[in-house]
């Protein structure tokens, strides 16, 4: 073993130990340890260059892990969103508009996304020669691929991760327990509590996040240069953006021409809703604090905002489901695929479905982009490429997407308040309370 070699290990073991400390230190939190990962990452890869190939398994190591998880948290977490709806006749009107809001809202998210990815094209100049475009699967025809999403064998599905019959049998076997009313309840309550064991598993998972961003960042730049890195700037830039435009577009423009009331006194009215949404990237952890902006600053009584809130925080995710359709482009320009018409809408239908599942906690989109990927062809191996390099920034995604699915909650609450009857309209044209 050569000096070099010697002197390279003991960097790559100082590096592990200096991460175990950060986690061992109760104060730092998982973000800050990954994005320490992010820049000794860097740094790593342009000092040692092709070397940093030994420790790409232990990134790979963390893309299995997160891949396992796919399959078991997409069908308990959606299942489990359904049964937190109650009996939809006891939500009667508030749950139906509320649900329709939402999903139109999330529309409009996804054509964003796709549109500014398209004419920014975020993804073209990034070269990723390991996986070769020849992974590239043949997509198949439009009709087969709308049937292809009725799984006849569910059990077969779930064993092969077939995604997106996955979720078409999770919507259909929650809707099931829902109407099977009490004779449904054990089933809802093992999957609820298996959806919420299924979300500290990935906890767990994410605590190793910064060993794996570490060791794909240095692979990316050791062996495919900084400049790969810098360019995923492009990425965040369209991702906050898209997100700016969404926020003052779809809920600014719900709130003063809809509602004809002044959509800046909604902003300030949940800015601290927004505060805690970006800080702590966890649409679940801000709940509570959207639900005092709601009431108490907009004046959404609580018969609404307690039952329009919760619901929000698990089907209404605007911000996921555009950085979705923005990684998508952004995956297929990196690929070299040419996208056609269909392929937008299956990657539309695809989001849509997917992000009504995702978990109200940080990082959970990681999750869902083997989800969406393979709609448009692009294989596993390709798939576990594109995460490692969207992991490093993904807390900086993160943070933003967060942010707008808080602020669609309090949107959607404010309208159907609004709608219900149940807004007082002097509270809300007041400065805010809290």
């Amino acid at each position: 073993m050569s000096v070099m070699q010697i002197v390279y290990w003991l960097a790559i073991l100082g590096v592990f130990s200096f991460l175990y400390w950060l986690g061992a230190k109760r104060a730092v939190t998982l973000w800050v340890r990954v994005l320490s990962a992010l820049v000794v990452g860097i740094v790593a890869g342009f000092i040692f260059g092709d070397a940093v190939e030994t420790i790409k398994w232990v990134g790979d190591l963390f893309v299995r892990l997160i891949r396992m998880l796919v399959v078991p948290i997409i069908f308990t977490t959606l299942v489990a969103g359904l049964l937190s709806m109650g009996d939809p006749k006891k939500l009667g009107s508030i749950g139906s508009k509320a649900v329709i809001l939402y999903m139109m809202t999330t529309a409009v998210a996804i054509c964003i996304g796709l549109f500014l990815g398209v004419v920014f094209q975020p993804g073209i100049g990034i070269e990723l020669a390991a996986v070769s475009s020849q992974g590239v699967q043949p997509a198949a025809a439009v009709v087969d691929r709308f049937l292809g999403i009725i799984p006849t064998n569910p059990v077969a599905a779930l064993a092969e991760g077939d995604v997106l019959a996955i979720i078409v049998f999770s919507l259909l076997f929650g809707t099931g327990i829902v109407l099977a009313g009490d004779k449904g309840r054990p089933v809802g309550d093992a999957i609820t509590s298996a959806a919420e064991a299924m979300l500290k598993v990935a906890h767990i998972v994410m605590e190793l996040a910064p060993y794996g961003v570490f060791a794909l960042v240095a692979w990316v730049a050791g062996t495919m240069g900084t400049e790969t890195i810098l360019k995923l700037l492009t990425l965040v830039i369209i991702v906050y953006v898209a997100c700016v435009l969404h926020a003052v577009l779809v809920y600014g423009g719900l709130i003063k021409f809809f509602l004809k009331l002044p959509s800046v006194r909604f902003f300030r009215g949940i800015i601290d809703a927004q505060a805690v949404a970006y800080s702590t990237a966890s649409s679940s952890a801000t709940l509570p604090v959207t639900l005092t902006c709601v009431e108490e600053n907009l004046g959404v009584k609580p018969s609404v905002a307690s039952s329009v809130l919760p619901l929000g925080a698990t089907i209404n995710m605007d911000g996921t489901a555009l950085y979705l359709g923005v990684v998508a482009v952004f995956s297929a320009q990196v690929f070299g695929i040419d996208l056609a018409m269909t392929d937008y809408v299956m990657i539309a239908v695809t989001v849509t479905l997917a992000s009504i599942g995702t978990a109200g906690v940080p990082s959970a989109s990681l999750f869902l982009l083997s989800t969406i990927l393979p709609v448009i062809g692009i294989s596993v191996e390709q798939t576990a490429l594109i995460v490692g390099l969207i992991l490093p920034i993904d807390r900086i995604l993160d943070m933003a997407r967060t942010t707008v699915n808080v602020s669609g909650d309090a949107a959607v609450a404010v309208t159907v308040g609004k709608l219900e009857g149940e807004l007082d309209e002097e509270t809300f044209r007041k400065v805010a309370t809290v």
